[in-house]
This record gives C-alpha cells, sequence and structure tokens, in this order.
C-alpha cells in the first residue's frame, strides 16, 4: 500500500508539472486537475455548497496513518496558490484563463476559505489583463469574469463579506443593479439556514457526547489519531483572514482621503502617460460612474492595491508573509510525540517500534517470505555451470520461436498486444539472428502480422530517443538510427520485392510503413523513389501520390519529398512524368511551396543555357543511365516539362523564358516555339506579365513575342490591349511587318492598307495566313477585318512604288484560289467598284481575265466592262490596252460585238496587234444581214479589209468616239 501511495504521490506531482508544457489542452486538463486536488484535500465546510458524491479530507478514515490530513491539506494549499499564480501570469492563453477562473470559483463556492484569495484573483485578473490577448478575446475574457463573479456573488460568504468589492467590480465589467440585484442571496432564507444548521450542529454533538461516554476506565493514548480527531472537530465556519490585498487597500484609503497626496499622486504620474493611447487600454476601459465618491475612492484604492500586492509590494505583503512564517509547523508529525503511553503507566520510545517495525516492500504475486530455521545459503555458482555461447544462442533461438507459435495461444487468451510487447522487445535488444527470424515470420503473413512491425519499429524508434530504460544496459547509444533504419529499410524493401503480395495490399502496406513510421531515413526515401520506377504506371502513380501525402504529413522530410518528386518531372517514364508533374501542380496551388517550384524550374529551364546537357539529367534514378552530349529535342523537353507546367500559374516566370530564348542556340528557340502552345493558351491575352512581355519585347526575342501573339489570336480576337501593345512596339522599336500580323482584325482599314504592300511580300503561306486572318476564313471563326472584295480591291490600288506588280500578282492570285470566298457575286463586285474608281487601275484587265476564265457566265459583265474601257479611252494606257486586247481575243467571238464600237484607228491597231482576229471579225460582219451591214461604217470596213488609209491617220492618242453606225452594227 505504500508503494502504490508513493506511485499515487508521484504521478499527482508529475501532473501538476505539466502546467508548464508546451501543449495548451494539456494545461488545461491540468488546471482542471488541480482544482480537483484541492477539493478532494481539504475540509468540508459549513457554507459549502452541497455537491453528490463531494469525496474530501472529512471522508478520509481515521486510523489511516499512511495519508496525513495535514500533509495532504498543506499540499492542496500549495497547488491552490500555483493556480492563482497561473491565473495571474502575464502570457495564459484566453481559453486557459477562463477554464482557470471557473475552477477557482467552483473552489470559492465548495471551500469559502478560500473566497478572499479568489476575489482577489479575480481584481487582479480584471486590473491586470494579459496583454496578449486580442480585442475579441479581451471581450470574451470579461463576459465570463461577470459571469463569475455574479455565480459567487449567489454565496452566503461572498455576499456576506465581499459584497462592496464585488459589486464595485461587477459595475466595472457592466454589469447592471439588476443584474448584480437578482444575484445576491436572500437574507432571510441565509438566517433560516444558518439557525437550523446550528441546531442540527447542537443536537449531533449531544448525541456524539452520549455515545462517546466511557463505560470503563478510559485508557489515556495520545496517538496520532486524537491529533486528526482534533483536526476533524475543527469549528464548521472558518473565519475569513484579510489578504493582503485587503491591508493593502486600508493602507492607501487613509492617503488618499487628503486631497494633497491624491493631487500629488496625479501629478507625478501624469509624466508617465504615453503620448498615444494604448490599444489594451482602451479595449478595457469602463467610464466612472460616481467620480469623487467615497465608494469611488474606495474603489480605486483597491486597484491600487491590487496592482502593488501584483508587484510584491505594500505593508499586505509584509503583514501576510509574517502571518504564514509565524503559522509554520514541524513537517513531520511523527518528531511531535516521541513517547507513547501505556496500559500500566509506562512509555516506550516510538522508535523502538519502528526500528522493529519491517520495511514494507513490493514482492511478485503469489510470493511471501518464508519463516522456517535458518541453513546454508544456496548459491548456484557452486552447483552449476555457465552455459557456452552456442547453447545461450540456441536457448534464445528456440525461446523467441515459441513465443512466435504461441500466436493463435495469444489471441485466444486476448493477450496479443502482451505478446508482441515481448517479441519486439526480445528483438530489439538480442541479436541479429532474433531479427532475421521475426522479419521471417511477419513476411509469412504480412496482411496479418502488419501490426507486429509496427510495434517493432517503434521498440527501435524507443530505443533511439532514449525512450526505453535499458538502452543503457544494452549499450544502445542515443541517437543511432542505424538499427531502426535496418528495420525500416527490410520491411519496405520485403513488402516492395515479394511477388506473392497483391497490388492492392503491396500499395496499402507501404503507405502505412511510411506514413505511419515514427521518423523516415534518406535510405528509406531512396527505396521509395527505386519503387516508383520499377512498378511501370501503377508504381509511378502510387509512389508519387505517396510522395505527395509525406510533403504534406511530414514536416521534417517535406523538402526531401518534395526534391525527389521534383526530379520525377523530368524523368525518361512518361508514366512517371506525367504523374509528377500533376502532383507538382496540386502542390503549387496549394500555395506553401511556390517559392521552392518556381526556382526549381526555372533552374532546368536554365539548363538550356549550357553547350551540353548537365548530368544530372542522367542516370538510373532518371530512367537514362547513358549520358548524351548534345542537346537533342526530347533533351530540350526535359527541361521545359516543369517550368511549362507551372508557367499558367506563374505568370512572373515568362520574363524567365524570353532571357533563354535571347541566349540559346536556334535548334533549342524552334523546340521552344513549337513546344509553346498549351501554356500560352491557357495563360490568355489578358495576362499583365503577358502584355509587359509585348511592350517590352527583349531584343532577340521577337520571334517568340510573334508566336506568343500569334497563339493567342489564331482562335479569339485580340483584345485592345494587346492590340495597343503590338503597334506601340511596330511603331517604335521593331519595324518587321511580321508582327502585326495576328492583331490584324485588331487594326484599323487605314493600318491595314498601309501595311498590305509589306505583308504581301513575305512568304506565300504566310500572305496566305495574312488573308485568311483579314477575311475571318481561319479556324478562329471571328469575323475578319476586311471583306473579300475590300481586300482585292485593296490589292488593286497598291502603289507600284511601294510594291512591284509582280507581287500584286502573285498576291490576287492566292485570292483567286479560294473559290468558295471569291464567288461570282463577290468578284462582280470587285469589278464594279474598280471601274467606278477615278483612276483605272493597272491589273483591272489582267483580274477581268481571271474572273471570266474562272466563271464564263460573267462574259456579259465583261462585254459591258470592256464597253465601258472603250467610252474612257482605254487605249491612253499601254497596259490597260494591252489588257483590253488580250481579254477581246479570249473572249471572242461575244467580243466581236465590242471592237466594232472602237474607232478606226484603235481598231486598226487592236487588228495589228492581233492579226488573227481580221478574219474572224470580217467573217462576223460578212454574216450580218444587209440592213445591219448597212449600219457599219465604211472606214470600218476598210480596216477590216485592211485597205490602206486615203489620208494620214489620226493620232491613236486623240480621243474618239465609237460613231452610232458602228454601235448599231455590233448590236
Amino acid at each position: 500500500m505504500e508503494a502504490a501511495w508513493g506511485l499515487m504521490c508521484n504521478m499527482k506531482e508529475i501532473i501538476v508539472e505539466l502546467l508548464d508544457s508546451d501543449n495548451d489542452g494539456m494545461r488545461t486538463m491540468t488546471v482542471k486537475f488541480m482544482e480537483m486536488v484541492v477539493l478532494i484535500q481539504t475540509h468540508r465546510e459549513a457554507e459549502s455548497v452541497t455537491k453528490e458524491a463531494d469525496f474530501c479530507l472529512d471522508d478520509l478514515p481515521l486510523g489511516m496513518k499512511l495519508a496525513r490530513p495535514r500533509k495532504l491539506e498543506e499540499e492542496a494549499r500549495r497547488i491552490f496558490d500555483e493556480l492563482v499564480k497561473y491565473h495571474g501570469s502575464a502570457h495564459i492563453s484566453s481559453a486557459n484563463l477562463m477554464t482557470c477562473m471557473g475552477s477557482l470559483t467552483n473552489i470559492a463556492k465548495l471551500r469559502p476559505t478560500f473566497m478572499a484569495k479568489v476575489i482577489t484573483a479575480l481584481e487582479m485578473l480584471q486590473a491586470n489583463l494579459p496583454p496578449t490577448l486580442a480585442k475579441s478575446q479581451v471581450s470574451s475574457v470579461r463576459k465570463h469574469l461577470k459571469n463569475q463573479l455574479l455565480a459567487l456573488l449567489r454565496h452566503p460568504t461572498a455576499a456576506e463579506h465581499f459584497f462592496t468589492n464585488m459589486t464595485t467590480l461587477l459595475t466595472d465589467l457592466g454589469a447592471g443593479r439588476d443584474e448584480v440585484m437578482r444575484a445576491m442571496p436572500n437574507y432571510e432564507e441565509m438566517k433560516r439556514k444558518a439557525r437550523k444548521k446550528e441546531r442540527e450542529a447542537v443536537k449531533a454533538k449531544q448525541v456524539e457526547t452520549e455515545s462517546t461516554e466511557p463505560k470503563r476506565p478510559e485508557i489515556d493514548i495520545p496517538d496520532d489519531e486524537e491529533e486528526e480527531e482534533d483536526e476533524v472537530s475543527k469549528p464548521e465556519k472558518t473565519a475569513i483572514l484579510e489578504s493582503a490585498v485587503d491591508i493593502t487597500e486600508k493602507f492607501i484609503l487613509t492617503r488618499l482621503s487628503d486631497p494633497w497626496f491624491a493631487t500629488e499622486l496625479v501629478l507625478v504620474s501624469m509624466s508617465m502617460l504615453p503620448s498615444v493611447m494604448p490599444p489594451h487600454f482602451n479595449n478595457t476601459y469602463t467610464p466612472i460612474a460616481a467620480a469623487g465618491t467615497e465608494g469611488q475612492v474606495k474603489h480605486v484604492s483597491r486597484l491600487l492595491a491590487t496592482q502593488l500586492t501584483s508587484a510584491g509590494l505594500g505593508p499586505g505583503v509584509r503583514m501576510v508573509e509574517e502571518r504564514r512564517q509565524s503559522t509554520v509547523e514541524p513537517e513531520d508529525e511523527e518528531e511531535t510525540a516521541t513517547r507513547i503511553s501505556t496500559v500500566v503507566g509506562m512509555t516506550t520510545e516510538r522508535d523502538a517500534d519502528s526500528r522493529e517495525k519491517p520495511v514494507v516492500k513490493l514482492t511478485p504475486a503469489g510470493l511471501s517470505a518464508r519463516k522456517g530455521r535458518a541453513g546454508k545459503t544456496l548459491k548456484l555458482s557452486e552447483i552449476t555451470k555457465p552455459l557456452s555461447d552456442g547453447a545461450k544462442k540456441t536457448m534464445i533461438l528456440n525461446a523467441v520461436q515459441r513465443i512466435l507459435k504461441a500466436e493463435k495461444s495469444a489471441m485466444i487468451g486476448g493477450i496479443p498486444g502482451v505478446r508482441n510487447k515481448i517479441i519486439t522487445t526480445l528483438a530489439a535488444t538480442f541479436s541479429a539472428d532474433i531479427k532475421g527470424i521475426l522479419l521471417d515470420f511477419i513476411f509469412s503473413d504480412l496482411t496479418n502480422r502488419a501490426d507486429l512491425a509496427f510495434s517493432w519499429l517503434f521498440e527501435e524508434y524507443c530505443f533511439y530517443q532514449g525512450f526505453n530504460r535499458t538502452a543503457t544496459l544494452i549499450k544502445r547509444r542515443t541517437g543511432d538510427d542505424s538499427a531502426y533504419n535496418e528495420i525500416l529499410c527490410s520491411l519496405i524493401k520485403g513488402v516492395s520485392l515479394r511477388p506473392d503480395l497483391v497490388q492492392a495490399d503491396r500499395d496499402a502496406i507501404m503507405r502505412r510503413l511510411y506514413l505511419e513510421s515514427p521518423i523516415i531515413t534518406d535510405e528509406a526515401i531512396s527505396l521509395l523513389k527505386q519503387f516508383c520506377q520499377g512498378e511501370g504506371g501503377a508504381g509511378a502513380l502510387t509512389g508519387v501520390n505517396l510522395m505527395k501525402d509525406l510533403v504534406m504529413k511530414r514536416p521534417t522530410k517535406q523538402l526531401n519529398f518534395l526534391n525527389s518528386i521534383l526530379e520525377f518531372c523530368s524523368h525518361e517514364d512518361t508514366a512517371v512524368r506525367d504523374t509528377a508533374l500533376g502532383t507538382v501542380t496540386q502542390l503549387y496551388d496549394r500555395g506553401e511551396l511556390t517559392n521552392i517550384i518556381e526556382e526549381y524550374s526555372v533552374m532546368y529551364l536554365r539548363f538550356l543555357l549550357l553547350a551540353r546537357p548537365p548530368d544530372m539529367l542522367f542516370g538510373d534514378d532518371r530512367g537514362r543511365p547513358m549520358v548524351v552530349a548534345t542537346w537533342t529535342e526530347e533533351m530540350i523537353k526535359v527541361c521545359l516539362h516543369l517550368y511549362l507546367a507551372i508557367l499558367p500559374r506563374s505568370q512572373k516566370l515568362l520574363s524567365h523564358l524570353a532571357e533563354v530564348y535571347t541566349a540559346t542556340t536556334g535548334d533549342i528557340k524552334r523546340t521552344i516555339l513549337r513546344i509553346l502552345e498549351p501554356p500560352i493558351r491557357e495563360i490568355g491575352m489578358e495576362s499583365p506579365e503577358l502584355l509587359n512581355l509585348v511592350e517590352n519585347c527583349p531584343k532577340g526575342s521577337e520571334t517568340l513575342v510573334t508566336r506568343i501573339i500569334h497563339i493567342l489570336t489564331e482562335r479569339t480576337a485580340p483584345s485592345p490591349e494587346l492590340v495597343n501593345k503590338v503597334r506601340d512596339l511596330y511603331a517604335k522599336r521593331v519595324a518587321d511587318v511580321r508582327f502585326l500580323i495576328p492583331v490584324l482584325n485588331g487594326l484599323t482599314r487605314q493600318e491595314v492598307n498601309a501595311a498590305l504592300p509589306k505583308l504581301i511580300k513575305l512568304n506565300p503561306v504566310v500572305v496566305k495566313e495574312v488573308f485568311n486572318r483579314l477575311l475571318g476564313t481561319s479556324s478562329s471563326g471571328h469575323t475578319g477585318a476586311m471583306t473579300p472584295a475590300d481586300l482585292m480591291i485593296a490589292l488593286h490600288n497598291i502603289d507600284p512604288v511601294k510594291c512591284d506588280m509582280k507581287t500584286v500578282i502573285k498576291a490576287t492570285g492566292l485570292c483567286f484560289q479560294e473559290r468558295n470566298v471569291y464567288t461570282m457575286e463577290v468578284l462582280t463586285i470587285v469589278l464594279q467598284q474598280l471601274m467606278e474608281q477615278k483612276e483605272i487601275p493597272l491589273l483591272l484587265m489582267r483580274t477581268v481575265i481571271q474572273s471570266v476564265a474562272l466563271y464564263p457566265n460573267l462574259i456579259g459583265f465583261t462585254m459591258n466592262i470592256l464597253q465601258r474601257l472603250i467610252v474612257k479611252q482605254v487605249w491612253k494606257q499601254k497596259m490597260l490596252w494591252e489588257g483590253f486586247i488580250k481579254c477581246c481575243e479570249r473572249t471572242k467571238p461575244q467580243s466581236f460585238r465590242v471592237l466594232l464600237q472602237l474607232p478606226p484607228p484603235q481598231l486598226r491597231l487592236l487588228l495589228d496587234a492581233a492579226n488573227d482576229m481580221r478574219e474572224p471579225l470580217l467573217e462576223h460582219v460578212q454574216g450580218f444581214t444587209e440592213s445591219q451591214r448597212q449600219h457599219v461604217p465604211s472606214s470600218i470596213m476598210e480596216v477590216l479589209y485592211n485597205v490602206a488609209p486615203a489620208e494620214p491617220q489620226p493620232d491613236p492618242e486623240i480621243a474618239a468616239e465609237p460613231t452610232e453606225e458602228a454601235q448599231q452594227a455590233s448590236t
């Protein structure tokens, strides 16, 4: 019993020391434990609030010498003082502070002898709230303090002795008069209960006196029990002693009553006031309701006394200390009575009894000291021989084997945990042979014996950390994790390599090993990387997902696992790489590891600036055992995978891409341009970083910026911001017209017409792309900047000085290739508008010829154009006249009626240039009726018959209108 009592006392001390724990919840539970100890180890009082099953010192048997009531009560008072001290500490959390307030209030209600100290502690709290509390926490603490004071006010002791202090404090806390009066107890009821208790006490004392009258001579044995009875028979109502705050309050009140002293005190303290009101004071300040009254002066004295007592100053602190020293009693009660009276009046030394009394010792169950005659001491060393090392080892291994085979018996007996503890202790303590036997036993049924493996791991971890007391006996050094690492890695290898394990079970046990093991060693991390690479796609997915969980749940090894995942982002195996990239993007989106991931991606991007791929990209762990000395397309993509995956989420990295692009080789540039599309589409053209890159395009990165703009505008129309940035870049820095191609649809008609001569000089494939963007016929689906007719007209109106005619002809030829765009109706509109222009374009006749060749139904419209050209004296422009002649040749015989409208000189010139038309035209005229032939002028007939003119012909340049007869004949 003594040993059990001592163990319990030790446990109590250990729990009380947890008041300084770093865990906030543990401190809360310690406060409740201290409250329980104070209530149990003190006496119940007359005014104590009745509580069911309220066990205390009054319930302690009188004959028990093991638990000394006085010592227990002293310990309770010491614990109570520690609780009050913790309640007033500056760094207590709000949750613990409110818990501590509740505990002190319960103690005061159940043990009124502590009421004064509790009220004082609450007053000190109101005057000195912890500075670490937030504004909302201050409000919650003050509200809780008010509720606790109202609850205490219902207690008779508080209402009788501390009414003034408590009501003043409640007023400061914002409690109303009605609220305070509702909490007050009924005085008449209190008096009636007090008288009833007094009558019951007198009656009980009389009964006790009658029952204890001696019937035989009383033996006077002044034993410890009498002392304990005296302690129990204390007066039921304990007097309330003045606290240090009460004494100091009286001292201050006598001085504050002097106005001169109060004035001087205020003036002296004015110099110490801060220039700005502290937030803590602003949160806790309440206006003074009755300034200058006697009650307010007493309240101010109370507040000052609270502050002085908290600082250990004032007469109250000194007087309480003197009172404590004067009431100190000897620690050991056994020294107060050294002699015991006997029945016959003799005395005997207690020490003699104590010397004869045997010391209590704990012995194993079932064993007791045997009494008998003294014999010769048995010494095993005299009758036994030491075992050899081999025999010892064999016996140990056999014993372990028997324990392992007893698995079913342990399950039936309900002690599998005890058996596991024995096995793991033996394995962690003895030789490697036992470890091998245990590993084989675990792997023979790994699914059902996984708990035994974890128990073993934790046992090894205890040895590693020095938690196990036997570590020094077996010479295990604290901090040496070699044994733990060996067991952990053996289990991991066994799980990953055993062929009889189902893949689902393998993955589940592997997750448990990494997530539930106490620590993860570096070798275990290497094994996990091998596991990710050795199982194909499924193993990669499981391993990388496990690493992601480890990054989140293993803070101490977070960077190790993150580095492994980042390395997998450049792995040769597509399944491993894609899984790692998806995992990294998920980790990036969490926002905790963004800087590390960004730096790693930029590091890989900058590898492209090196003359050859770095060696860290090769090796078995990267899936590339052979080193490559040159930059291939695959190796270039390896350095870009992670960067391009992160780029849409961190668009500020675009500047690094431009920097690398300008300084790298042509092959790398082409690869970058090819694989850039997906992340750029995800970024979008509204990105401020992308617009900034376009605006401040680094020298040498023009092609990159052009490609980015092409990607952005391929499927959607360019935004006004992007158009403005490109326009400014083209006008101020880069004169390359290719910059304008992606934003052509955002430019004005004048800007497009101005850039068109330069655009059509580009490669035919590019020119076709330009036309598709202008016409809106690309895959983007957005409307174009020009109609097909407008584009054709613009091409005809290009100044020959800015662009040679051959280039324009090629451009119009590209238009004619798009028959679905340039339909007969569109070409009709084009030719009509070109004819209405003041100056006829030089390429008009070529376009007419191509149009009628493409759409033969335009022959009638073409004849109309030829007639209008005659009116416009087409022969005055050499190129147009030549085109006119060719058009007439290709549209015969329909053009014969137009030729007859020409003036004779121009007709003669035309027939001289196209001599093969003379005979057909003459036959056409000869086929006229007599009346029609009469309308053909003789001059025309002379030209047809090739008769030399009688007089000099007029100058061909002179305008000559077709005769009316010729027009009639042609019709």
